[in-house]
């Protein structure tokens, strides 16, 4: 009995330890893969980034809201133009469109923005054409447009009773409560603040999803057999329905389904579905939707909600239409990007993208800092940074 147990426990003993090693080398596989969509992505966030610190510097504070109270069509077609660039996502883009509703936006110019802004942005657009291609990045954009200007106008259409501008409050100006004029700077000093924006504020707001983002990427990249969204599910309408469905309630920001939509990509999921989750899973989650009734009402939200759903499924049909015209695959770019290790540069850019993640979430987090404080004792704005 007594060598049939020890044989039993150096057995399971073994079985613990090829365990370990199994979860190891999984854990070490999903690190490798989510190294490889970080690299691969970090100069082109990079550069997304500075193009979003440009637009903080140099386009006014009241531009976008200055153009959205006139015209029924006219404020619906340019809130969704503006808010294409602007560098804000989902959890940024309600106190705004809230603000823009208190300016005098109408109800379909405000829905609008409230999808064009967080669906896409010069950051997402970068990383699409990096980590996706180029057909993705034109059309990502473009879709983001199209579905922004349907639900505005069908808000302003099936609503009017409701859909009437909301009245102007006076005094809502600056970038503080300072005097006019006190908060102007020079270029310079407009630059650097635009910047510090960038790769602190902005950075530090989706920097933590980005990441989550790229993690669960190099998961599904790790785990997920090859081809298998594609055996299983095939190119039609199901697996647009299934990333609709996982992209509503879900909390991510444009940039940050970046990732995930590339993974999938690489596993056979249609250029279509793909488009899908890029659109659905930024524009609306859970935690916003409450606030969005708020400033839209009830039959405003249920036509929001609609119109993306209706939308992104038929831009979902069009792209995979496109892409079949086209003689080309969304795995393709992908495939080939993943196909080698990141060389040296992308390495180089990685690590720093990596390291200005780490150091916005520290301001963010530990530090607790603020862009703009704007003192009563002589009414200028002081940049704590």
């Amino acid at each position: 009995m007594q060598p049939r147990t020890a044989g039993r426990g150096l057995l399971q003993a073994v079985r613990g330890k090829t365990s370990e090693v199994v979860v190891a080398d999984s854990a070490l596989n999903i690190l490798a893969e989510s190294w490889k969509f970080l690299a691969q992505s970090a100069i082109f966030m990079l550069c997304g980034f500075g193009v979003a610190g440009l637009l903080k510097a140099y386009l006014p504070d009241d531009f976008v809201a200055r153009h959205l109270g006139k015209g029924r069509i006219l404020g619906v077609v340019k809130a969704s133009a503006l808010g294409m660039p602007l560098p804000l996502c989902s959890c940024g883009v309600v106190p705004a469109a809230a603000a823009l509703r208190r300016q005098g936006a109408s109800k379909g110019a405000t829905t609008a923005f409230l999808i064009s802004t967080p669906e896409t942005g010069v950051d997402s657009i970068a990383v699409t054409y990096g980590l996706l291609d180029p057909a993705m990045a034109l059309l990502r954009p473009l879709s983001a447009f199209l579905t922004a200007t349907c639900a505005g106008l069908l808000v302003d259409g099936l609503g009017r009773r409701s859909a009437d501008a909301a009245p102007a409050r006076a005094g809502a100006a600056s970038c503080c409560a300072c005097e006019p004029g006190a908060c102007l700077k020079p270029l310079r000093h407009k630059l650097y603040a635009g910047m510090g924006y960038a790769f602190n504020d902005l950075l530090g707001d989706i920097g933590a999803w980005f990441l989550a983002g790229v993690l669960i990427a190099g998961s599904i990249s790790a785990m997920v057999p090859q081809a298998f969204i594609a055996q299983h599910l095939g190119p039609g309408i199901l697996p647009m329905l299934i990333m609709l469905l996982a992209g509503i309630p879900m909390y991510v920001c444009a940039t940050g389904a970046t990732p995930i939509a590339a993974a999938l990509a690489l596993k056979g999921l249609s250029p279509g579905a793909a488009l899908v989750f890029l659109l659905s899973g930024p524009a609306t989650n859970a935690a916003s939707l409450t606030m969005i009734y708020r400033i839209l009402g009830t039959r405003a939200t249920a036509l929001y909600l609609a119109s993306i759903a209706g939308c992104t499924l038929a831009m979902g049909l069009l792209t995979n239409y496109v892409y079949s015209l086209l003689g080309i695959g969304i795995s393709g770019w992908a495939h080939q990007a993943a196909g080698s290790l990141p060389g040296l540069p992308s390495q180089l850019f990685g690590l720093m993208l990596l390291c200005l993640f780490l150091r916005a979430l520290y301001h963010k987090i530990i530090l607790k800092k603020v862009p703009c404080d704007c003192r009563a004792d002589d009414g200028h704005c002081h940049d704590d940074h």
